[in-house]
C-alpha cells in the first residue's frame, strides 16, 4: 500500500470529526403536538395536521441533518382507546416505533390542574427511561408559567426522564435544547441517509396524505375518521404528471358529503390538494379524484391490507 511521504512543510491531518446519527420517535397522546413539532424541527410541513383527533395514521419520517448529528424523526400515531382494528393497528405501529428507536420524544400537553394525566404516565412507563425526553407542549397557553413547576415535579417523581423541556412546537420554542439533549442519547455511526434528505418515503405518499389533509379541513367531523386515501395511478411519463386519487369512505352517506352539490365540495378539497402537491414537486401536475364507498373498511383486515394499513405492519409510507 503507497502512502503519502509527509515532510516538515505537510499541514497536520485534521482531527476525524465523529457523527451520530439514530432514530427519534415523536410519542403522545392524539393532538398534543406531534406533527407541528416535526414540521417545526424540519421547517418544511410534510407532516398533515388539523384539529381532528388522530389525524396522523402513518409513520411520518422526517431527516435533520446539523453539523456532525442527523435525527431522523418518527411522528408516529396518537395513542388512543382504539375502538376499530384501524385504531389497534394505529397503537401497535407507534408503539412499535418507540421500541426501535435510538430517543423517544414523549409529548404530552398541560392540563388544568398540576396533576399527571393517568394515560400520559400510563405511556410513560412503557418507555425506556434512560432514552426518553419529555416534552410538556403547548406552554404558550400557560399564562403563568410558574404554573408548570409542579407539573413538572409530579413527572420527576414519577418517571426518570433523561431530560424535561417545556416547549411551545407551535412557536418553534424549545427546538434547540430539545436537540441538544437528543443528540447526547444518538449513538455515534455514520449518517443514515445523504446530509440533505429531507425524507425517504416516496412522493405519493405525500400525495395521498395532502389530499387526506384537505378532506379533514373541509369535512365535518364525522367523516374524517372514516376515509382512506389511495394513489392509483402516478404517471410522470408526460411534462405534467397525472395523479389519479381513489378517497374510500366507510359509509355510503358520506359520499355525498365528500362530492358536494354538483362536485362543489370535491373541486375545493382537490384545488388546495394541488396547491400543495405542485410546491412540493414544483411544477404543475393533473390530479384526478373520485370517492368510492367501502363499507367498514376500518375493521375489515382484508380492506386494511388492500388501503395500505396492517395488521401485518405495512404502510403505504413504505412503498
Amino acid at each position: 500500500m503507497l502512502e503519502a511521504q509527509r515532510t516538515t512543510m505537510d499541514p497536520p491531518e485534521p482531527t476525524p470529526t465523529t457523527t451520530r446519527a439514530g432514530r427519534v420517535a415523536l410519542l403522545g397522546r392524539p393532538n398534543v403536538g406531534k406533527s407541528t413539532l416535526l414540521n417545526a424541527l424540519l421547517g418544511e410541513p410534510i407532516a398533515i395536521t388539523s384539529a381532528h383527533p388522530q389525524t396522523t395514521r402513518d409513520i411520518v419520517r422526517g431527516v435533520l441533518t446539523q453539523g456532525d448529528t442527523q435525527y431522523v424523526f418518527l411522528d408516529t400515531p396518537g395513542i388512543h382507546t382504539a375502538r376499530t382494528k384501524l385504531g389497534s393497528w394505529m397503537n401497535e405501529a407507534a408503539r412499535e416505533q418507540a421500541r426501535e428507536a435510538d430517543a423517544v420524544v414523549l409529548m404530552v400537553e398541560p392540563g388544568p390542574t398540576a396533576e399527571v394525566n393517568p394515560a400520559d404516565l400510563a405511556l410513560a412507563r412503557e418507555l425506556d427511561h434512560a432514552r426518553t425526553v419529555l416534552v410538556i407542549n403547548k406552554i404558550d397557553r400557560v399564562k403563568e408559567k410558574a404554573k408548570l413547576l409542579p407539573l413538572l415535579a409530579a413527572f420527576s417523581e414519577k418517571v426518570p426522564f433523561a431530560a424535561t423541556i417545556p416547549m411551545s412546537a407551535k412557536r418553534a420554542d424549545g427546538l434547540e435544547r430539545l436537540l441538544k439533549e437528543l443528540r447526547e442519547l444518538l449513538p455515534e455511526q455514520p449518517f443514515l441517509y445523504e446530509p440533505d434528505t429531507l425524507s425517504d418515503q416516496p412522493v405519493r405518499f405525500f400525495v395521498a396524505e395532502f389530499v387526506r389533509e384537505q378532506i379533514l379541513q373541509h369535512t365535518r367531523q364525522e367523516v374524517p375518521h372514516g376515509v382512506a386515501v389511495v394513489v392509483e395511478r402516478f404517471d410522470e411519463s408526460g411534462d405534467v404528471p397525472h395523479i389519479e386519487i381513489a378517497i374510500h369512505v366507510a359509509r355510503e352517506g358520506h359520499k355525498g358529503i365528500l362530492v358536494g352539490a354538483k362536485g362543489a365540495m370535491m373541486k375545493r378539497i382537490g384545488m388546495a390538494a394541488r396547491v400543495r402537491v405542485e410546491k412540493m414537486l414544483g411544477r404543475r401536475v393533473h390530479l384526478k379524484l373520485w370517492v368510492r364507498a367501502t363499507p367498514d373498511w376500518m375493521n375489515d383486515p382484508a380492506k386494511l391490507r388492500d388501503l395500505g394499513y396492517g395488521p401485518d405492519g405495512t404502510s403505504k409510507g413504505t412503498e
